[in-house]
């Protein structure tokens, strides 16, 4: 059969999947192909130079006639994948959470900035989310959280959030806010610890979980749980919870934008069983998708076990999140006025 009669088309299913190298090989353009797959994450590894990035980003969206979500960790300081080749220095969330204290107006502005910059440098090679912006608050004890949280006010991390999403929309990006309700008070990592939070209910509500109160769907169009427990209001991690996800997310904050669960391959993760547990664990309380990273067996082995009938409502919220309009090219974007302003703005901030 040809390339053109195997691409698959139907609509995205619940399991985003990355890729070993810079280009697909025979193995992962089969799985791409799956109908349960509906995204692929990148890492530093798939990028080489944006020539690259751009065929890559190109092939992954010709494999299926709807083309998958392709997705990004790129949120600034040392969570950003691709450093080379042109792309922009972002600074650490923090950054703006100091400039708040000197100037808040400053510290906004500079926020949407360089949320375009963020959004317009990855949508030219494209790559349509980023999984950003980090709303945990910065209790000063996380080992994982640390200088990507902006503050530790929820109000200020609310405001400074939402400037960096206009500045993703800006460049035709969504936005995923993370890790819902909050990972900021606890010190493991959940990558590799399985993190514990004993706060109440009420004191995560009125802090950690402010800021998803206050955005929203229609201006965070995603969110991502905590692989952390919170024994004082349920037994499972947040990412595993039907009361986190349906009952506190869905029903009492009245959100209706993508749940994506944060990487089943984490140690946080490994509480729920084996990689099929866990995405059912994580579609049953109300993911719209769950992530597999780093581990392409697992990822074969939850495809070819995964029994899941995806609702039409989890396909639309998963839609939404694609990119209105074709982007820009890198050279066009680099003779864009708009681009020009916002990375010298952009860049004073890095280079303080």
């Amino acid at each position: 059969m040809t390339a053109q009669q195997t691409r698959g088309s139907s609509p995205p299913g619940p399991v985003m999947v990355d890729i070993e190298g810079t280009s697909l090989t025979d193995h992962e353009r089969a799985r791409l192909n799956d109908s349960l797959v509906g995204g692929v994450i990148l890492f530093a590894r798939n990028f080489d130079h944006r020539e690259q990035l751009t065929a890559l980003c190109d092939a992954i969206h010709a494999e299926r006639d709807e083309p998958l979500l392709i997705a990004v960790d790129h949120e600034g300081g040392r969570v950003q994948r691709f450093r080379t080749d042109g792309f922009s220095e972002i600074p650490a969330m923090s950054v703006f959470g100091e400039l708040w204290a000197e100037d808040s107006l400053a510290a906004m502005r500079l926020a949407t900035e360089t949320g375009f910059v963020l959004g317009a440098e990855l949508r030219s090679c494209g790559v349509d989310l980023s999984f950003t912006p980090v709303l945990d608050l910065d209790y000063g004890v996380s080992k994982v959280i640390g200088n990507r949280s902006f503050h530790r006010d929820p109000r200020v991390v609310t405001i400074l959030a939402r400037a960096l999403i206009q500045g993703l929309m800006l460049a035709d990006m969504a936005a995923c806010g993370k890790h819902f309700p909050g990972h900021g008070a606890v010190e493991a990592d959940s990558h590799h610890e399985i993190p514990i939070d004993q706060r109440s209910f009420e004191e995560i509500m009125q802090e950690d979980a402010a800021p998803y109160a206050w955005l929203g769907d229609m201006v965070l169009p995603s969110v991502m749980p905590a692989h952390v427990i919170y024994p004082k209001v349920d037994p499972h991690p947040a990412g595993f919870s039907r009361h986190w996800i349906q009952k506190v997310l869905r029903q009492d904050l009245g959100y209706d934008g993508v749940v994506f669960s944060d990487d089943l391959t984490m140690e946080g993760a490994t509480v729920a069983g084996d990689i099929l547990a866990r995405a059912d664990a994580a579609l049953k309380a109300g993911c719209d998708m769950v992530l597999v990273c780093n581990r392409p067996d697992l990822a074969d082995d939850l495809l070819a076990r995964l029994q899941f009938e995806h609702s039409p409502e989890s396909i639309q919220r998963i839609r939404r999140l694609m990119p209105q309009k074709r982007a820009r090219g890198w050279d066009a974007l680099q003779a864009d006025e708009r681009y020009q302003y916002a990375r010298r703005l952009q860049s004073q901030i890095v280079s303080g």
